[in-house]
């Protein structure tokens, strides 16, 4: 299977990539400040498995934002807390 240059993928595919990329590490960068800020109490797991995970593709810091941080039970909508 021979290779294709990043020149040679017509226009619309490579704005569809450069568009995933940012996604991407906006993504990550999103995740692993959450982990670097967020108190271990808060986050399920180890902080240094989920910092890992982020990397993987866009599941890892998707799994880590819908899974990996506990929800707090704050006060109820519209009072006063």
């Amino acid at each position: 299977m021979a290779t294709q240059r990043f020149a040679d993928i017509p226009p619309a595919r490579r704005r569809m990539l450069a568009v995933s990329a940012v996604i991407q590490f906006a993504l990550l960068a999103a995740a692993l400040i959450d982990i670097r800020r967020r108190p271990q109490e808060q986050i399920r797991g180890p902080k240094r498995l989920w910092a890992a995970l982020a990397f993987v593709n866009f599941a890892g810091p998707a799994a880590y934002f819908i899974v990996g941080r506990k929800r707090h039970a704050g006060p109820p909508a519209g009072t006063q807390g």
